[in-house]
C-alpha cells in the first residue's frame, strides 16, 4: 500500500525542492495520452536536478502503467477493526510470530546486529517485513519506473511523487535499480517497501558491497532499521501503544491497525 506519509545514501532537501518548485512545468495528465509529451519535458528538468545518462534512459523507456492508475482510482479506504485486520492481513498473531521466528532463527547474528546499532528489536523488523511483503516472497510485479513515473505524470498526486520519481531516476544513476526492476504500484519497492525518496535518504550498505539494494533481505532491514532510528525510536524502550515508540511508527504507516499489528506482533516475535 502506499505510504504517503516508508544516511549512507542521501537524497538533499535541495532536491527535494527543485523537483517540487521544476517538475511541475511538465503538463500532467489524467490518461496516457500525453504521457510521451511528458516524459520529453521532464526528461529536462530531471537532467537540471542531476539525473544522469542512465536515469534519463530509464526515463526514455518507461511506459505508462494502466495498472498503476487502476489500483491508484481503485482504491477504497476500507476500515478493519483490528481483529480483523489481523485475520485478513496475518491469519492470527500466533501463526504470524510462529512463522517470524523461523526467519529469525537464519540469521539470528544478522538481527542481534541490527538492534545494536539501530536501536530497533528484530520483532520490529521481522512484523514489518512479513506484513509489507511476506519475508519477501511478493515485491510486486510492476516495473518502478513505470509505475512511478505514472503517478508523478498523474495530476491527482503529480507534485507528491514527482520527487520520487527524481529519486528512481537518481537510484538507477547509482546502480541502485536497474531500469526494469520490479515492485509494488506505487512504485514501492523490495523486501519492506520503501518509496524511492526514501530510499535514497535512508538506504543503508549492510553487506558493504558498495550499493544499496533494497532487494537485498541485509540492506533492506538495515534501511529500514536507520528509517526508524532517525525517525526517533528509542533503544532499549518499548513500542506498545501510549508511547513514544508506538508513535514513531506512525511514520512508518498512518493507519492505526497497522501499527497496532506491528506492535503486537513484535511483542509475541521477540517473546
Amino acid at each position: 500500500m502506499p505510504r504517503l506519509s516508508p544516511r549512507q545514501s542521501i537524497f538533499s532537501a535541495a532536491l527535494f525542492a527543485l523537483s517540487a518548485s521544476t517538475a511541475m512545468a511538465a503538463t500532467c495528465g489524467n490518461d496516457s495520452s500525453g504521457f510521451n509529451t511528458w516524459k520529453q519535458q521532464f526528461a529536462a528538468e530531471a537532467q537540471r536536478a542531476g539525473v544522469g545518462n542512465a536515469g534519463l534512459q530509464a526515463l526514455a523507456g518507461a511506459q505508462y502503467s494502466q495498472s498503476t492508475i487502476n489500483a491508484d482510482r481503485n482504491q477504497r479506504g476500507v476500515r478493519y477493526a483490528l481483529n480483523d485486520f489481523i485475520r485478513i492481513r496475518l491469519g492470527s498473531l500466533d501463526s504470524f510470530a510462529a512463522q517470524s521466528r523461523r526467519e529469525k532463527a537464519k540469521y539470528p547474528d544478522f538481527y542481534a546486529g541490527l538492534e545494536q546499532r539501530f536501536g530497533v528489536p528484530a520483532g520490529i523488523l521481522l512484523a514489518i517485513h512479513g506484513m509489507e511483503t511476506g519475508f519477501g516472497r511478493n515485491m510486486g510485479n510492476t516495473p518502478v519506473i513505470d509505475s512511478i513515473t505514472t503517478v508523478a505524470y498523474d495530476c491527482r498526486r503529480s507534485e507528491f511523487f514527482t520527487p520520487h520519481a527524481l529519486a528512481a531516476l537518481t537510484m538507477v544513476d547509482r546502480g541502485m535499480l536497474t531500469a526494469n526492476q520490479r515492485g509494488a504500484a506505487h512504485g514501492e519497492l523490495g523486501h519492506t517497501q520503501f518509496l524511492p525518496g526514501n530510499a535514497l535518504r535512508y538506504g543503508v550498505d549492510a553487506d558493504n558491497n558498495g550499493r544499496v539494494d533494497l532487494y537485498s533481505l541485509s540492506d533492506s532491514l538495515a534501511s529500514t532499521a536507520n528509517y526508524l532510528r532517525e525517525k526517533g525510536w528509542r533503544p532499549g524502550e518499548g513500542y506498545q501503544e501510549g508511547s513514544h515508540n508506538f508513535r514513531v511508527l506512525n511514520e512508518w504507516n498512518a493507519a492505526t491497525v497497522y501499527q497496532q499489528a506491528i506492535a503486537l506482533s513484535a511483542q509475541r516475535i521477540d517473546g
